[in-house]
């Protein structure tokens, strides 16, 4: 009895920690990917960005339909990506930049560069 007692305290210290383990690597890594911007359900999310000027945003596709990332002024265009797909842009300049997706031009958002 005093075994079974000791597997199941193990069994919680255990999975706990792997618990904590997994918490602190999503933090991680949503730490190491800021500006990020994900396109899902026809839609990108954030809509809208503020960023510094040099800054690099980075789009993931995650629907099952393709999207491009399309600046309106002509001042970039991803190809078209497929689902898990990325894409990035490093913003130089400030200025506020259109965006929208030139598959399905109803998709916006606003990128501010300050």
């Amino acid at each position: 009895m005093q075994t079974n007692t000791i597997r199941r305290l193990l069994f919680v210290l255990i999975g706990g920690s792997a618990v904590i383990a997994a918490s602190a690597a999503m933090s991680t890594a949503r730490a190491e990917t800021p500006n990020t911007v994900v396109i899902k359900n026809f839609m990108f999310s954030p809509m809208d960005v503020t960023i510094k000027a040099g800054s690099t945003v980075t789009w993931k596709n995650l629907d099952g339909e393709p999207h491009t990332v399309v600046n309106d002024a002509g001042v970039f265009r991803s190809a078209a990506l497929d689902q898990n797909d990325t894409y990035a842009y490093k913003f130089d300049k400030p200025g506020v930049y259109k965006v929208f997706c030139g598959i399905h031009p109803n998709m916006k958002e606003t990128i501010t560069v300050q």
